[in-house]
C-alpha cells in the first residue's frame, strides 16, 4: 500500500538551509528533495523540452520508484492545441526515456479555452500515444465541471485510453480573499473551479493548492484525506501534490498529509527520512 506525495518543484529559494542543504549545486538539490518526497511535477518541461542528458541527471538522484508526473511542452498543449504536433512529441518522448519507470505519467495539461467541442482533437491524441507510458489530463474550462454531459463526455474519451482526469483543487485558496502578495498573484492565475474527487484509473493524481498560512492549508484538505484513504483501501495508488501560494514549506506540507493519511492506515509504506539540512555535529 503506497501513497506519493510531491511538490511542484525539487528546488526553491526558501528552501535552502531548511530542507535542502546550503550551498548545495543544482544538479544535486533533486536527490535531496527525493528524501522529503517520493514525487515531483515536471513543469519546467511544459516551457521547453529538456536536454536528454539533463533528464539523465534526474533519473541518476533518484530511485527508480521515484514518481515524476511529467508535463507536456506547451507547443503542444497550447499553440498547436494537440493537433500537427508529432515531431515535438516525438522529441519530447525521446528526451524523456532516461527517466524510465520514474515517468509515472505524462501530463496533458489543457488550457482554460480548450472546451467539449476540442473533445475530438483530445481523442484522436490520445490514440496516437504510445502505450508505454500512462497519461493523465487536466482541464480548466468551466464546461467540464458545470455540465454533467460535457463531464461524461471528457470521461468516456479518458477511459477510451486509460487516462486519468487530474483534478487542481483551489478551492481554499478561493474561499476567502487574499492575505499575502504571493495570494493575490495565485487569485489572478489560477482556475477557479469545484473540487473533483472522482478517480477514472488505479493511480489517481491530485493537485491541492492550499493557503500561505499552514492551519488553513491543513483545514483545506481535510476532504482529500477521506478520498485518499478511500482509494487506498481499494487497491488504489494515488499521487498528491501539495502546493501553497508561496511554497515557502511545501515539502514539510506533503510530508503531513502523507503523515495524516498514515495515521488512518499504519499499513502504508512511510517516506524516506529525510536528509539533515544542516551538516551534523557532535555536540
Amino acid at each position: 500500500m503506497r501513497l506519493h506525495v510531491g511538490c511542484a518543484m525539487w528546488t526553491h529559494a526558501r528552501w535552502q538551509g531548511r530542507f535542502l542543504p546550503d550551498g548545495l549545486p543544482p544538479g544535486e538539490r533533486l536527490r535531496a528533495y527525493a528524501t522529503w518526497c517520493d514525487a515531483v511535477e515536471g513543469n519546467t518541461t511544459f516551457y521547453a523540452t529538456p536536454a536528454r542528458s539533463t533528464v539523465e541527471s534526474w533519473a541518476g538522484q533518484t530511485d527508480p520508484g521515484f514518481r515524476f508526473v511529467v508535463k507536456l511542452p506547451k507547443t503542444i498543449t497550447h499553440e498547436r492545441r494537440l493537433t500537427g504536433a508529432d515531431d515535438d512529441l516525438r522529441a519530447f518522448l525521446e528526451a524523456i526515456e532516461p527517466l524510465g519507470p520514474r515517468a509515472h505519467a505524462l501530463w496533458v495539461q489543457l488550457p482554460g479555452s480548450f472546451s467539449p467541442a476540442d473533445l475530438g482533437a483530445l481523442a484522436a491524441f490520445l490514440r496516437r500515444l504510445p502505450g508505454s507510458y500512462r497519461y493523465a489530463v487536466e482541464v480548466r474550462h468551466p464546461a467540464f465541471f458545470a455540465e454533467e454531459r460535457s463531464e461524461r463526455l471528457l470521461e468516456r474519451v479518458l477511459a477510451g485510453s486509460g487516462a486519468e482526469w487530474v483534478p487542481f483543487d483551489t478551492t481554499a485558496l478561493f474561499q476567502s480573499p487574499p492575505t499575502s502578495d504571493a495570494e493575490r498573484d495565485a487569485w489572478t492565475k489560477k482556475p477557479r473551479v469545484p473540487r473533483r474527487d472522482r478517480a477514472l484509473t488505479a493511480h489517481p493524481i491530485v493537485r491541492y493548492l492550499g493557503r500561505d498560512a499552514e492551519d488553513r492549508t491543513v483545514e483545506g484538505w481535510r476532504p482529500w484525506l477521506d478520498t485518499v484513504t478511500g482509494w487506498l483501501r481499494e487497491g488504489r495508488s494515488p499521487t498528491v501534490f501539495i502546493h501553497t501560494p508561496d511554497n515557502a514549506d511545501a515539502p514539510a506540507l506533503a510530508r503531513r498529509f502523507h503523515d495524516e493519511v498514515r495515521a488512518r492506515l499504519p499499513a502504508l509504506e512511510p517516506l524516506p527520512e529525510p536528509m539533515p539540512a544542516e551538516p551534523l555535529t557532535l555536540f
